[in-house]
């Protein structure tokens, strides 16, 4: 059993805030030990069982119990005060989401909100506030809210109790997102409820990006903590190439440092890409496999079987490549790779991912191939053509399916083809790692083959969504007389092994932004070298006015992708009969 407790130390906020911050890391501990009967006082952890926070860095229980008790006997003797001398007691996170009546907050932020409330992992004292340009009352957006809220399937009891006082500490404020009048309103608001505690306040922008930096203009003049820490969660896209990503960058550090910017990317926050670091580096099974002397090649596939559906107008701005590819697919490709990090420290693991993409190749047109779905009728069903969507051009060129290939050049992946695959309205919905193992030198067993010895090639599959799972494919011999080959799965699925519910994505990263921790947020400079890796050929692409190949609606997508793997001695992994 292993108990993590996380810190939040932040080196960009007042020193009182830091010392605050850390009071309540420690009390928090220090409830747990005095209450935990199983570790009575001045007994060390038994063998089997060790405390560790959240790094993984184990704690000394009996030592951490007589520390504690001395700083917190003299904490809770001393009153904190405000700058205009009024008395703190404890402190209290305000959470805005910019942008509240829009489709991400009712479907991921607030549901994500309500899932921490529920599993009493959002600070004691804490406040919610919606802010958008929709005139609505507190009530209006809480009955707005609770059409989406849900409680685990594990979890039901008190389920709408739990609601009920969710929805009450949850408020409205309608403003323009460059108004400072506005801010000015949202923030009175604010310090009633913090009155008489550290205000600590968290803002998510849920807005385009158009937008971004007037809202944060705002909020940091006229609506960040007087005495707290102030932290900004930015939504993708971080601009469309290399220069208005570094021009949105600059806009945004006028106004905070960059540990007050959290960019936040979903899908660093799914169970099976946090799990990449403890499957490779805790288990020596894969450790020595992991570099160009076993691995042939690695597929990192993303595919959908619905199509725009609504968003045509926001996706033909910005077109598969930067929407996938850019962002969820290159930061899950930085994690495989990197090298192994110092420790597990936020700043550690993101310097190990800025080495794999500054080593990485840029990318060219020789190596990307891009499709666009078209219209499509099958079993009497007729599937509209992505020109169809009425918000998007007739004669728009914006792929909704890309394939390519890239290459690391460095000691462990040189020459190892890492393909990516990203598309809309495919033949199914999954995203998921594959890694294709070299052949085994002269095998015994070829024979048993034939000519076609991909079939003995071993895979490990990471599939991130849907059904969670990591399986290795192995050769096996079928039971009987006769000396029969036969390719199986040693399965590991999320569902039979973990019934509980997995959490959301976002309730891991909305957490992380409170507790401060920064491992799964992107770093300014990972963003420029992501875009540098990209903006070359999507310029070509634009410039050339490159048409994509149509691909039917609810097919494997292009032909191209196929050629492109050829050209690699590559199969994707998911298109074979026996993949899963």
């Amino acid at each position: 059993m292993v108990i993590c407790f996380h810190s939040c130390d932040s080196v960009a906020f007042p020193t009182s805030s830091l010392q605050h911050e850390r009071s309540l890391s420690r009390r928090r501990r220090w409830r747990w030990l005095t209450s935990a009967p199983h570790l009575p006082s001045g007994r060390q952890p038994t063998r089997g069982f060790q405390i560790k926070n959240s790094n993984g860095h184990p704690l000394n229980a009996a030592s951490l119990q007589d520390g504690l008790a001395e700083n917190l006997s003299a904490e809770e003797s001393v009153e904190k005060r405000s700058k205009d001398g009024s008395k703190q007691n404890g402190s209290t996170v305000s959470i805005t989401v910019v942008g509240a009546s829009g489709d991400l907050a009712k479907k991921k932020i607030f549901p994500a909100l309500f899932a921490l409330f529920y599993e009493d992992c959002l600070p004691k004292h804490f406040t919610v506030f919606g802010y958008a340009r929709s005139k609505l009352t507190d009530e209006e957006l809480r009955n707005m809210i609770s059409k989406t809220l849900t409680c685990r399937i594990d979890k039901r009891e008190n389920c709408n109790d739990k609601m009920e006082q969710f929805l009450q500490r949850c408020f409205y404020q309608s403003g323009q997102y460059g108004s400072e009048e506005n801010f000015v309103e949202l923030d009175q608001k604010l310090r009633e409820k913090e009155a008489g505690k550290l205000p600590n306040r968290l803002f998510y922008l849920s807005i385009p990006p158009n937008i971004f930096v007037d809202a944060v203009r705002c909020a940091s003049h006229h609506a960040s903590s007087p005495t707290g820490w102030t932290r900004v969660i930015v939504e993708k896209p971080f601009g469309r190439d290399s220069e208005s990503s570094a021009e949105l960058t600059r806009f945004l550090k006028q106004y905070l440092t960059e540990d007050q910017i959290f960019r936040i990317d979903h899908y660093l926050g799914k169970e099976l890409v946090e799990n990449l670091s403890v499957l490779r580096f805790s288990n020596l099974v894969f450790e020595p496999l992991w570099s160009r002397k076993y691995i042939r090649n690695v597929q990192l596939i993303f595919s959908e079987d619905f199509g725009t559906e609504g968003r045509g107008g926001y996706f033909d701005n910005y077109g598969i490549i930067r929407d996938i590819m850019q962002n969820h697919l290159l930061q899950i490709l930085a994690l495989f790779a990197m090298e192994t990090p110092v420790s597990l420290d936020a700043e550690d693991i993101r310097n190990e991912k800025v080495k794999v993409l500054r080593s990485m190749r840029t990318l060219k047109l020789d190596d990307v191939v891009v499709g666009q779905y078209k219209g499509h009728t099958k079993g009497g069903k007729s599937y509209p053509a992505y020109t169809d969507d009425p918000t998007v051009p007739k004669c728009s060129l914006t792929p909704t399916f890309a394939a390519a290939a890239l290459f690391i050049d460095n000691a462990r992946w040189d020459d190892v083809p890492f393909l990516m695959k990203a598309g809309k309205a495919l033949h199914t919905r999954r995203a998921e790692i594959r890694v294709q193992f070299r052949h085994v030198p002269g095998n015994l067993y070829k024979r048993n083959f034939g000519t076609d010895l991909d079939k003995a090639t071993n895979e490990l599959v990471i599939r991130v969504q849907p059904d969670e799972a990591i399986y290795l494919k192995i050769n096996n011999k079928i039971p009987g007389l006769s000396m029969r080959l036969d390719r199986s799965n040693l399965n590991l699925l999320y569902s039979a092994r973990y019934p509980r519910e997995i959490p959301d994505a976002y309730e891991r990263l909305l957490l992380d932004a409170i507790e401060g921790e920064r491992r799964l947020f992107i770093r300014s400079d990972e963003l420029d070298a992501a875009w540098a890796l990209f903006t070359p050929v999507l310029k070509e692409l634009e410039y050339k006015k490159i048409a994509p190949e149509l691909y039917p609606y609810g097919s494997r997508g292009p032909v191209g992708a196929h050629y492109l793997a050829a050209k690699y001695n590559v199969r994707w992994g998911d298109l074979s009969s026996e993949s899963s």
